[in-house]
């Protein structure tokens, strides 16, 4: 009887690091998004503007705001 609730034990505990190693990739990506969206993506715009480069700029921050329209996250 032990034996049989120490494997249910294992089970359970496999499944509940599983469903936390999921949970951790999937909050690790969110914060890719963030990071690169509210930091590297205006840091990079600026970049381009400030070394002359409006023409390359522009567009990419065109796209990136119709991007954001319609890609909304519930």
């Amino acid at each position: 009887m032990i034996m049989l609730l120490t494997m249910l034990f294992m089970v359970c505990m496999f499944g509940f690091i599983g469903k936390l190693i999921g949970f951790a990739f999937k909050f690790s990506w969110s914060m890719i998004k963030v990071v690169f969206f509210l930091v590297f993506l205006p840091f990079t715009l600026i970049a381009l503007v400030v070394g002359g480069l409006l023409y390359i700029a522009l567009p990419v921050l065109i796209v990136a705001m119709i991007a954001g329209l319609l890609f909304k996250e519930a």
